[in-house]
């Protein structure tokens, strides 16, 4: 693989491995180019199977799919591009029929547009260790507006000690109101998790949590970023330099 696109896709892909071989109930598996991991977080794409390339291995997509299915009600394949015809009959063998797309948006860390340095009455962030993971854990949950209990043991044990992976809180009057996760690796830092409670949105925090873990990124040596968006933040993401690199394509229980 030399393609940037091919780079960041695996930068990707490899943080998710990371994250489901030592979150507490997870799971992780290989074949051919395919991948499947397995948080027992209880969303779609927090499960799942994937392929490394835009070729996708359908027998080992088969395989491990088959195997996910056995271990978790809710779980999703994730094939970089548009889907093709033979792995959308794949994905419904499997009783996968939700369909939806996932800009992975990406930039060089020298094309990133930072605000100036941040005035004092910035809302702070700071850095987080396992010792605080249900505060974290409780923070991202309000931040999305995720069911109890959704994101499970995810970010326990010791995922937030992990080296490579950084985990934020912002904070208003000790009280969480953002959360971020940064995770490092081949050089590229992914920008995950970002999230503001209802309460706080519409003040820049979103960018601020964003800005802190590029920050952190590319002092510890990153040349890139990506990240996945929702239509509600790509207009911040592009406005600080991020471009659309590829549409993946998702299919998850309904």
């Amino acid at each position: 693989m030399s393609t940037t696109a091919d780079r960041l896709a695996t930068a990707y892909f490899d943080a998710i491995a990371a994250l489901c071989q030592v979150t507490p109930k997870g799971w992780y598996a290989e074949r051919g180019t395919a991948r499947a991991g397995i948080t027992h977080a209880g969303l779609s794409s927090l499960n799942g199977v994937f392929d490394l390339t835009t070729d996708p291995d359908l027998e080992s997509l088969d395989e491990l799919a088959t195997e996910v299915a056995r271990h978790i009600p809710h779980w999703s394949i994730i094939v970089r591009g548009e889907a093709g015809a033979a792995v959308v009959d794949l994905a419904a063998r499997h009783g996968l029929r939700g369909r939806s797309v996932m800009p992975f948006l990406a930039c060089a860390t020298d094309d990133i547009a930072f605000r100036p340095d941040p005035p004092q009455q910035r809302t702070p962030v700071r850095r987080v260790g396992a010792t605080e993971n249900d505060t974290y854990t409780d923070a991202l949950t309000e931040s999305f507006e995720a069911p109890e209990g959704a994101f499970g043991s995810l970010m326990g044990g010791a995922v937030l000690d992990t080296d490579g992976v950084t985990g934020y809180l912002a904070e208003e009057s000790d009280r969480p109101v953002g959360t971020a996760l940064g995770m490092m690796t081949s050089g590229v830092i992914g920008v995950f998790n970002i999230g503001v409670v209802p309460s706080a949105r519409g003040r820049g925090l979103g960018r601020t949590l964003t800005e802190t873990v590029l920050r952190d990124g590319i002092a510890a040596g990153a040349d890139a970023a990506y990240l996945h968006t929702s239509p509600m933040g790509r207009p911040l993401y592009e406005s600080m330099g991020f471009a659309l690199v590829e549409n993946w394509t998702m299919f998850a229980t309904q």
